[in-house]
């Protein structure tokens, strides 16, 4: 799964709470401070992550006569490029490893803070954020699934990606994650 920004706000938030809500943590800040934290690692993953996909982007272009007289698959070459790249900043793609990755910055970072104490562990809280994001992403598909349903029942026809559809969607969304308590 790919983080987008729109998204990194949520993230941080459930982040905030899940370790407000852990007992066994001690808040020395607000939920605020402690997802702030959060939202910066996030956002500065997720500009690597362009970074990257824009140096792809001008391989592709660099060798599109190349990709298109071997008739190649621009999708896996996006991918094998991104891979490369990738490796070669020390950026990590698979899912699950980037989770681990985020969410172990996530905990360096609050802990130099001193927003947080704790007698556990530290892969107890670091497991704490991982889970976060992931349950995060979840909920994300699956409010995005029920704001698409949504949108196809709407009075109007809505055209995908114009600013109405993107005003229309992000409220629906919203009102999804409020549902499920992370808004």
């Amino acid at each position: 799964m790919k983080l987008k920004a729109q998204h990194a706000p949520y993230i941080a938030n459930k982040i905030g709470l899940d370790l407000v809500n852990a007992s066994f943590i001690n808040i020395n800040t607000s939920l605020e401070s402690l997802s702030k934290v959060a939202l910066d690692c996030l956002m500065e993953n997720i500009q690597r992550e362009k970074v990257i996909d824009e140096k792809v982007r001008d391989l592709l272009e660099k060798h599109s006569n190349e990709i298109e007289d071997y008739r190649m698959d621009e999708r896996a070459m996006f991918r094998m490029f991104k891979r490369q790249i990738a490796s070669e900043e020390n950026f990590t793609i698979t899912w699950d490893d980037r989770c681990s990755d985020l969410s172990h910055e996530i905990l360096s970072r609050i802990c130099k803070t001193g927003f947080i104490d704790f007698k556990v562990s530290e892969v107890v809280v670091k497991n704490i954020i991982h889970k976060a994001i992931n349950e995060y992403s979840r909920i994300y598909e699956q409010s995005e699934e029920a704001v698409i349903e949504r949108l196809k029942k709407h009075k109007r026809k809505l055209v995908y990606g114009s600013d109405e559809y993107e005003i229309v969607f992000n409220k629906l969304y919203e009102e999804e994650l409020r549902k499920k308590g992370l808004s």
